[in-house]
């Protein structure tokens, strides 16, 4: 990686930041939330793929929709959380493979 990457991935992620800024109140909330224990969790696809922007997108139609965050996510946020990431390896997964501690996750996931 080189330091253009570094700065275009600072660049996106700043641009992100603004798009969880322009949401409402407890939309900022519950995705601070989402994204403090999807950090904590650790799906290993995190910072590969999309889930944080594709979660700001599907807030940002809740809002357009009118809906409350609740609406979307139901009132476990841990649970709709774990849902997003049912079928996506952890850290903690690999590394309890990796000791031995617990078996080979299934092609389709956990």
């Amino acid at each position: 990686m080189g330091i253009h990457d570094i700065i275009e991935g600072k660049k996106q992620w700043r641009a992100h930041l603004a798009r969880v800024k322009a949401l409402p109140p407890d939309y900022r909330i519950v995705y601070q939330e989402l994204q403090r224990y999807l950090f904590k969790v650790g799906p290993v696809s995190l910072t590969e793929g999309n889930l944080l922007a594709e979660l700001v997108d599907f807030f940002e139609e809740g809002v357009a929709a009118g809906k409350g965050v609740l609406e979307l996510t139901g009132k476990d946020v841990a649970a709709f959380c774990d849902e997003l990431i049912k079928d996506t390896p952890t850290y903690a997964d690999q590394y309890q493979e990796a000791a031995g501690t617990r078996p080979p996750a299934s092609p389709s996931g956990r």
